[in-house]
């Protein structure tokens, strides 16, 4: 089962200037002119140096949907909107072409790593929506794949932030940390939703119900005898927690069950921890694994490794889901050509003038096959031989003796899907795969390494031709 989240409202999940613009491209016969929009970002979130792309089957599923409601075009005729403009959106359905990056790409600044294509309205009225629905779900997906980094490839992670999230973003959150490296999430819905492992254990309110932490242990695995995790820090971890799981633990063991883990929600996890595994080690537990929760992050957890804390499960919550500390990736999206011709944003600002025309992402290997670069050049007769620094064009990169392959895949054909969606396991799956095939030095937590982007001389070219004709034409 697949969930879009936007209700049946979605051509009204946008921004006013959408719809007036829309009216404008339509009144003024604008409206069947073919448009391209390109999706990228400037700035990598976190001081980091990639992104995991994530919020693709989001929008595809959305986008197939995308019609108009009678309640939403009542509401634009009492905002005054044209009669004329109403009519033609009551039959309106998106029937634009995509091109994109598979989900779960590892993808940098600069680079498109989406393109739309269409004619003006439908290309325009879609763009609030693609960026909300891209911009949040890549900034949790890269967030996960950091802390997955931290965590090393044998921790379990999970996902417990729903509590904390903002609002029903909390379910597209869920999805986009597994894409980006977690095991399973507390998040019931949207592991039903989109075939996630759901998982949980007990809250302090259920040991504070009983007379005793014991009596409340010993409830719970009596109902859940092969799926108990023991919360141990409501009173006192090491003095009464601890000791009373491990009466537990021995209790099911002689019914031929096991005590699958004990939880650390407090206090100095890497001591705790540690006490906590010998303790149970002395038992005859070493079986019992050990969860850790309480505002983790990927810092946290490089500390906590640093100091050798015995966890081996970390439900990690708020700065997950809401991204902490960085609020948003700054996806834009960007008129590159109207009609088959190059048109592109020009700045004094360096890094926020656009790259013009319908363009090709290519990424380049190393010989033991990791990734080397992406180059962006235009899509027809660009013969890839070189790249230029598009901030610094004097530094320059020759591709003549590498090996290269496209990024840019079709996935929506003229309204339709035109590739089988991955699912939310298939593309966390892929990610992880591509992700193995960024060095080490660019997935570094602090100060990495910046991964090489670069544009073509043919586009260089172009760019710098159409900044020139800008000048003449604004004064015009």
């Amino acid at each position: 089962m697949k969930r879009a989240m936007y209700t049946d409202k979605a051509a009204s999940f946008t921004d006013y200037y959408e719809f007036t613009m829309a009216q404008g491209y339509f009144l003024s016969g604008l409206a069947q002119k073919t448009a391209s929009f390109d999706y990228f970002f400037r700035k990598v979130p976190y001081e980091g140096s990639f992104v995991i792309f994530a919020g693709l089957a989001t929008l595809l599923d959305t986008l197939v949907e995308y019609r108009f409601t009678d309640d939403e075009l009542r509401y634009l005729e009492r905002q005054d909107f044209d009669r004329r403009f109403i009519e033609y959106l009551a039959s309106f359905r998106f029937a634009g072409s995509i091109a994109s990056v598979l989900e779960g790409e590892v993808i940098f600044p600069r680079a498109p790593v989406l393109r739309v294509e269409g004619n003006l309205v439908e290309t325009q009225l879609i763009e609030t929506l693609l960026l909300n629905i891209l911009n949040f779900q890549s900034l949790i997906a890269t967030k996960a794949a950091r802390i997955r980094l931290a965590a090393g490839p044998d921790a379990t992670l999970l996902d417990f932030g729903l509590r904390r999230s903002q609002g029903l973003g909390g379910l597209h959150a869920t999805r986009a940390a597994c894409i980006g490296g977690f095991d399973g999430t507390s998040n019931v819905l949207s592991a039903q939703d989109y075939g996630l492992v759901a998982g949980g254990t007990m809250g302090h309110s259920w040991v504070q119900s009983f007379e005793s932490e014991l009596e409340a242990f010993r409830t719970y695995a009596a109902h859940f005898p092969d799926n108990t995790t023991l919360l141990v820090d409501t009173y006192d971890t090491l003095l009464c927690g601890l000791p009373n799981a491990i009466t537990v633990a021995k209790e099911l063991q002689a019914k031929g069950h096991r005590l699958q883990a004990i939880r650390l929600d407090s206090g100095d996890l890497a001591y705790l921890s540690k006490k906590a595994r010998a303790m149970l080690d002395t038992a005859g537990l070493r079986q019992v694994k050990i969860v850790a929760s309480n505002q983790l992050d990927e810092h946290v957890i490089n500390s906590l490794i640093a100091q050798q804390a015995e966890i081996d499960i970390y439900g990690v919550g708020t700065r997950l889901v809401t991204g902490a500390p960085d609020a948003a990736l700054d996806g834009v999206y960007k008129l590159s050509s109207v009609d088959g011709r190059p048109r592109l944003k020009v700045s004094d600002n360096l890094e926020k003038i656009t790259l013009p025309g319908i363009k090709a992402v290519r990424r380049y290997l190393n010989p033991d096959g990791t990734f080397h670069g992406d180059a962006v050049g235009l899509e027809a007769n660009d013969p890839f031989e070189r790249i230029h620094d598009p901030l610094f064009p004097a530094r320059q990169t020759s591709l003549e003796t590498m090996s290269g392959s496209t990024l840019l895949h079709s996935v929506m054909d003229r309204g339709d899907i035109s590739v089988d969606p991955a699912t939310t396991s298939q593309s966390a799956a892929y990610s992880r795969q591509r992700l193995q095939l960024l060095s080490d030095e660019c997935k570094r937590c602090a100060n990495p390494h910046i991964y090489k982007v670069g544009i073509t001389p043919t586009l260089l070219s172009l760019r710098d031709e159409l900044i020139e004709a800008s000048k003449t034409s604004c004064r015009h």
